[in-house]
């Protein structure tokens, strides 16, 4: 077998305090943090002069990760608009389990997030719903009924 698992998703941001707030409110935990610079990492992403600060944040069960980076050189640049829709080309939400949809969105609100539309059910399984939240990020929220 090639794959071993997913190990952590990507996202670039500026505030790199709002977002670890926002990953932490949400119910992640801070694995820890380091700043990157030097001739490795500008050939691992393909740029010259990398300098950033990672943090790192897994799920409460251990197993999915977000990385959360802020580049200070060369400077981020955005690739579209921090409101672009839901259906974009490109990777455009995480999807988190929740026991509590409602807490949930009641809490990332105190962070600025915002609900792409509502809370929506599908069928007697799911309550479901896309949020907002800082730097353009789209989160889906899935709560199970049953």
């Amino acid at each position: 077998m090639t794959l071993q698992r997913m190990d952590n998703v990507l996202i670039v941001v500026e505030d790199l305090e709002a977002a670890k707030a926002f990953f932490a409110e949400l119910g992640m935990e801070l694995e820890g943090e380091t700043q990157v610079e030097g001739p490795w990492a500008d050939r691992t992403v393909g740029l010259e002069g990398v300098r950033a600060d990672i943090a790192m944040l897994r799920a409460p069960d251990g197993h999915g990760r977000v990385e959360l980076t802020r580049f200070h050189t060369p400077p981020a640049v955005r690739a579209e608009p921090a409101d672009a829709p839901a259906n974009a080309l490109g990777i455009r939400r995480i999807m988190f389990a929740v026991d509590d949809i409602d807490d949930v969105v009641d809490r990332l609100r105190g962070h600025g997030a915002e609900l792409l539309d509502e809370i929506a059910q599908y069928e007697d399984a799911y309550r479901l719903c896309f949020l907002r939240g800082p730097e353009g990020i789209i989160i889906g929220l899935a709560e199970q009924l049953r």
